[in-house]
């Protein structure tokens, strides 16, 4: 291995797990046990509506809600249901990523 290809980037965090928590309606990712992401849903016959993202204050600026984002959806693509992103930043996700277009249903004020 050279040094090259290794990056600080790169780094691997054991203790990063992503989950849906059905009992508070949100996917989650927690980093050493303490929720630092959810987003929350409304989960609705054929669709999950996406309604709001939440990121913990000492976690913002890392990148660790795109990182949820594509777990989630990813999540509602394999369960056979449509996205409906109410919620601006997973909104914004979908923008940004090619990949979605055909499981996304927008809502009229997106």
């Amino acid at each position: 291995m050279t040094e090259n290809m290794i990056s600080t980037e790169d780094e691997f965090s054991p203790d990063v797990s992503l989950s849906r928590n059905d009992a508070h309606h949100c996917y989650e990712l927690q980093v050493g046990g303490k929720v630092a992401v959810r987003s929350f849903f409304r989960d609705q016959p054929g669709h999950i509506d996406f309604t709001h993202t939440e990121t913990a204050e000492e976690f913002k600026g890392q990148g660790l809600g795109k990182v949820l984002a594509h777990f989630a959806l990813d999540d509602v693509v394999a369960s056979g249901k449509r996205i409906i992103p109410h919620c601006p930043f997973i909104a914004g996700y979908l923008r940004q990523h090619e990949g979605y277009g055909q499981y996304i249903d927008w809502p009229e004020d997106a």
